[in-house]
């Protein structure tokens, strides 16, 4: 992964350039460019994980910073204040947008490339990764006429490409899409998309009260951010609109204790909610050079505590040329909500967090993220370690399996600095 320049001899341009083109063909979602008193760090995220990808040095660091800023439409004379700036290229024929910010810190500007790549939002909803129970469940809910859908997790969890997937299967001729995005990532063909300009007062709750009088059938909001925003896109839903949304919660029972704190009434809550879709990213094992391995009798305890079956062998992550470190891309953890009326009344009730907890989890309507983890585990599709990684277990099975995640995660982290050692 590390590479190598000729920065003495070869020019600026063209090291930028080969900088993020071999990271968009190593499939990186981010270039992080870090200045410290003697060079300029540079790491690419793939899959998820920052790795070391060059050390540029301080003779050259702020003339490869100013054509990074210059290429991004950012005021080269400005290093005190954060800057935005947006890169389009193609390669490899595929189009490529670039989000760059820019950041001072003590001994520079720090500078993060986005790398935007579309071509996973255009995939339809079965190429997400979704178990058929889950799928089916989408299914249900995104066809009726009315109601709020919600994709929840943190940043960089694949939400908008689940969000744009579903809005993929909505957009007909017989509908009236209109989006409130900020910023709008991907222009689609059918489908009315709003940009939130706030330093003008287009906020999202602004455009969504204009987008109410606008007759639409289906109406995105990219975030709930605030109060207002939830409290209209919630009464927008039962008065005869399909709400798409995301908001930043870890799970099903979060995403409704969010909404509540939001002031949103819970007699609207419980009528307008539909499904709630949680999501997480892990890194996907290579399907070239996997390997299967016996699971540790630990293994085989989480395995039937969470799904009461007798597991023998797992596949654990190899490495070949093909893949970095025996992974290769990212697959999606899912957990989806279809409330039903039991839910609904709890909600509306305000019944305990418990009671809500055990109608969600335990009356066998809904498959948790660890749950669909692990049995992308035993299809092969990701390892333990990342499931244990992504997921906090304990919160599931108990203390134990905080001990055992703290320390697989200790000994990786230590694994990559001995390797960030012997580069340096």
């Amino acid at each position: 992964m590390y590479t190598e320049y000729d920065y003495a001899n070869e020019p600026i341009v063209d090291i930028v350039n080969d900088m993020i083109i071999d990271a968009a063909r190593r499939r990186a979602s981010d270039i992080h460019f870090d200045p410290t008193p003697t060079n300029l760090i540079v790491r690419i995220r793939v899959d998820g994980e920052l790795v070391l990808y060059a050390k540029v040095p301080e003779a050259v660091k702020k003339n490869l910073i100013t054509r990074i800023k210059i290429v991004a439409g950012m005021n080269i004379t400005e290093s005190r204040v954060p800057q935005d700036g947006a890169i389009k290229l193609k390669v490899d024929g595929n189009d490529l947008d670039l989000r760059v910010s820019s950041l001072p810190i003590v001994y520079g500007e720090k500078i993060v490339i986005r790398l935007l790549d579309y071509s996973d939002t255009l995939s339809k909803l079965e190429a997400l990764g979704f178990s058929d129970t889950n799928l089916q469940k989408i299914m249900k809910a995104i066809t009726k006429p009315n109601g709020i859908i919600l994709v929840t997790g943190a940043t960089g969890t694949g939400k908008s490409t689940t969000v744009y997937a579903i809005l993929q299967y909505l957009n007909t001729i017989s509908r009236n899409i209109i989006t409130v995005e900020d910023p709008v990532e991907m222009k689609i063909a059918g489908i009315n998309q709003v940009q939130v300009m706030s330093e003008i007062g287009l906020t999202f709750a602004s455009a969504l009260r204009s987008i109410l009088r606008q007759d639409p059938d289906v109406i995105m909001i990219g975030e709930i951010r605030d109060n207002e925003t939830a409290r209209i896109a919630v009464r927008a839903s039962i008065t005869g609109h399909l709400v798409l949304s995301t908001i930043h919660t870890n799970n099903s029972l979060t995403t409704i204790e969010r909404l509540v704190d939001m002031d949103v009434e819970r007699y609207l809550l419980g009528s307008a909610l539909e499904v709630i879709i949680s999501q997480r990213l892990c890194k996907k094992l290579c399907p070239k050079c996997r390997s299967s391995r016996p699971a540790t009798p630990y293994e085989k305890r989480v395995f039937k505590t969470a799904l009461g079956m007798d597991i023998e062998n797992i596949y654990k992550p190899v490495g070949c040329a093909s893949c970095y470190n025996g992974y290769s891309g990212r697959i999606a953890l899912h957990e989806v909500l279809l409330l039903n009326q039991d839910i609904r009344d709890a909600i509306v009730n305000n019944v305990p967090k418990e009671k809500i907890r055990d109608l969600i989890y335990q009356s066998g309507n809904t498959t948790s993220i660890l749950d669909d983890g692990l049995l992308k585990v035993i299809n092969g599709l990701t390892s333990f370690e990342e499931v244990l990684r992504v997921i906090d277990i304990e919160d599931d099975l108990g203390e134990e399996q905080k001990e055992l995640k703290n320390a697989l995660i200790g000994k990786k982290e230590t694994e990559t600095n001995l390797e960030t050692l012997s580069l340096e």
